[in-house]
């Protein structure tokens, strides 16, 4: 695949939501619901289903239970044309990453997005020999490489992603979750190999990143089709429309995106609000919003019920 192939890509684009994963009351994963789930997002525009990722609890997971939601969500993509199933490397050996990467391919994943190693704070070069490592052993399919810098460290600079761009032809995409991330996607975007970017962190600073280059977004996915409304304003050209949906939902997401477990927590209260899965357990540790908390959801979703189509 040529460097130019890959960066066309069509999962490279718009709005690529994360699946977070359903627990019963006794922790064990609801897999009917997580199949009802994947099948009701990749029934909306999106470019492709992410799974799994810090919003799918996947440091909660076991191997076999990650195979299994895996496996679901590359059906659920395959069941609609244009929806891709990028399928996410998060282990830290790279030894485990290789075979995760190489099961995630022979088993139909379209992409992959892979977590850099950050447990003890490996080295800059441990980090990149990890990465190149995962890129040659899938050459043909498309990758990530998720930055999050608060969560996983930064122990490598745009720079050295953009040399291993130029060794492997299948490192297509970054996911820029640096806080603020538009610095970021401006020097990727002046960089060659140009990679291009996504970003996450509930789109808090999508206005920023879209005008500096960002092709897209991967949201949780209990909204999202206010992600959906979102792009669709922004590549219509209607800049207007886009900050006045933005600026609404910047007060919730300000307050939600403090800390990984508790927008989890939220996605997974406002997923039962709205009939999409039916318990917002989360595997312990973990946070319980309180009564002020959750009394900031409801107010969310009166706020948007015009926007969400509630069950």
């Amino acid at each position: 695949m040529s460097a130019d192939a890959t960066s066309g890509h069509p999962v490279f684009h718009g709005v690529l939501p994360v699946l977070e994963t359903p627990f019963t009351a006794t922790d064990d994963v609801d897999f009917e619901g997580f199949e009802r789930l994947a099948a009701h997002v990749a029934s909306t525009p999106v470019s492709g289903l992410m799974f799994p990722g810090f919003a799918s609890e996947f440091m909660k997971l076991s191997r076999d239970e990650r195979h299994e939601l895996g496996l679901l969500v590359i059906a659920a993509a395959q069941d609609r044309p244009g929806v891709a199933s990028v399928l996410s490397v998060p282990d830290h050996a790279t030894r485990l990453a290789v075979e995760e990467a190489e099961w995630a391919v022979a088993h139909g994943a379209d992409a992959l997005n892979v977590l850099p190693p950050s447990f003890l704070n490996p080295s800059r070069s441990e980090v990149l020999a990890h990465l190149a490592a995962v890129l040659e052993s899938v050459p043909a399919t498309p990758v990530i490489v998720q930055l999050a810098p608060g969560l996983t460290g930064a122990s490598f600079a745009p720079d050295d992603l953009v040399d291993l761009a130029a060794r492997f032809a299948n490192l297509a995409a970054v996911k820029v979750e640096a806080v603020p991330p538009g610095r970021m996607v401006s020097r990727f975007g002046g960089l060659q190999p140009r990679l291009p970017c996504l970003v996450g962190y509930g789109g808090l600073y999508l206005p920023d990143a879209l005008a500096r280059g960002a092709v897209g977004l991967q949201p949780g996915c209990s909204v999202v089709e206010l992600y959906h409304l979102l792009w669709a304003l922004w590549t219509a050209g209607d800049r207007d429309g886009f900050h006045a949906l933005h600026r609404r939902m910047a007060p919730y997401l300000l307050e939600w995106m403090q800390h990984v477990e508790f927008i989890v927590q939220v996605e997974k209260t406002i997923s039962v609000r709205r009939g999409l899965i039916a318990s917002d357990r989360c595997r312990t540790p973990g946070y319980r919003l309180d009564a002020e908390e959750l009394a900031g959801v409801d107010r969310f979703l009166v706020e948007f019920a015009g926007e969400l189509a509630l069950s």
